[in-house]
């Protein structure tokens, strides 16, 4: 009877540290209390060492003057601002090449992919050969050779490349018209803003359309027409609240209008022919990931080939590129701190270079730009997943 009262009791619990589950938490918990004394040790050992070399510490310093100037601003700057404002001069001017950067590389990369797979045969060698003499040279290299062997090249501000007589190409860079916005711009403004909403709302509209009735709208040309037409009414009604700065060669060099350095046009070229060089090949990877019945499916249904790869090949290879692909983002805009080897001002040139060496603040200036790049790859990173989630294949 004894035996079988015990036979009809649950089995008995292990004891605690035989349970994998607890031994797992515990782990756990020593790996994390192992980092977080890691850290600890090296805070308190770096701000031992900085207070033992007498070098004070803080962020005060950003509200420090300056005093230099920076050769491409696109806020007000000069040589009496603070060094809080010398960083954002540098972070607008990191983001804008690695922003057109990132556009300039997606086209020629897309184009690139497209050649790579072309039934011509010179088309597509001449891909080949682009990919594999760029993606095979070091960067740093191919910016050298653009700014140094290309820009530098060009003739003098006096016997500049004249177009119209409103753009000249110098050593100095590339000036053009100014644009100067009165009054009544704004409406303008307005109006592209408008139509942009419009636009969206409308694709929306005509998506749920065509899965309703499989009727097809013209979208593009819709779109086309708002995006440029209602800013164009607004321009007109307004009286045309625009003025152009024209550059004017005066002693040695241009006075006014608009000018792009050097600098920046090596950059944007270099970092956009390098980067999609890859993207190249991301691009041709995600098309033959497509099968080949798909494309012979549209053909069956009267699809010309450019439609075929538009409307069928390219949306379902996009689930295939756009992860890659934003590791070619993150790598644009990290190799964008290669600027300071020509001088461009970007974020490690402006101030993790020339601040640093003023201030000595070390620690605070390194941790700052790293945050930076961190918070910027982080952006990325949650735009392209989400786009990539939202292409995703649903299941029905």
């Amino acid at each position: 009877m004894a035996v079988q009262a015990q036979e009809g009791l649950p089995p008995a619990k292990p004891v605690i540290w035989n349970d994998p589950r607890f031994r797992a938490v515990i782990y756990q918990v020593l790996v994390l209390g192992g980092v977080i004394a890691f850290g600890a040790y090296l805070v308190n050992n770096t701000i031992a060492n900085m207070e033992a070399r007498g070098i004070s510490s803080g962020f005060g310093f950003l509200t420090k003057t300056a005093g230099f100037d920076i050769g491409q601003t696109l806020i007000d700057y000069n040589a009496e601002s603070p060094y809080w404002r010398a960083m954002v001069v540098s972070i607008i001017n990191t983001l804008l090449v690695s922003a057109f950067g990132v556009i300039l590389a997606t086209i020629l990369g897309f184009l690139l992919g497209v050649a790579r797979l072309s039934h011509n045969w010179l088309i597509s060698r001449l891909a080949a050969v682009y990919i594999e003499i760029v993606r095979n040279v070091p960067l740093l290299l191919q910016i050298f050779f653009w700014y140094f062997a290309v820009l530098r090249s060009v003739p003098g501000p006096r016997q500049s490349l004249n177009a119209w007589d409103s753009f000249f190409l110098n050593n100095r860079g590339l000036y053009m018209p100014r644009p100067l916005f009165e009054s009544g711009f704004s409406l303008v403004v307005i109006g592209f803003l408008v139509a942009v909403v419009g636009s969206v709302v409308l694709a929306r509209w005509a998506k749920k359309r065509q899965v309703a009735t499989g009727e097809q709208f013209p979208v593009f040309k819709a779109t086309l027409g708002m995006v440029f037409g209602l800013p164009l009414l607004a321009f007109l009604v307004t009286g045309f609240p625009l003025s152009w700065e024209y550059a004017e060669l005066r002693g040695f060099n241009f006075v006014g209008g608009l000018r792009i350095q050097p600098e920046f046009v090596a950059m944007l070229v270099a970092l956009s022919m390098y980067t999609a060089a890859f993207i190249g090949e991301i691009v041709r990877a995600g098309i033959l990931a497509v099968s080949h019945g798909q494309t012979e499916a549209s053909y069956a249904l009267g699809l010309r080939p450019g439609l075929t790869l538009r409307l069928v090949v390219i949306p379902q290879a996009l689930r295939v590129i756009v992860p890659p692909l934003t590791s070619q983002y993150l790598n644009l805009t990290k190799n964008s701190s290669l600027g300071a080897a020509i001088a461009y001002p970007e974020i490690v040139l402006v101030f993790a270079g020339t601040v640093l060496m003023q201030t000595g603040q070390a620690v605070e200036i390194i941790g700052l730009t790293m945050a930076f790049y961190l918070t910027v790859s982080l952006l990325i990173s949650l735009f392209m997943n989400w786009y990539n989630k939202k292409i995703a294949l649903v299941e029905r």
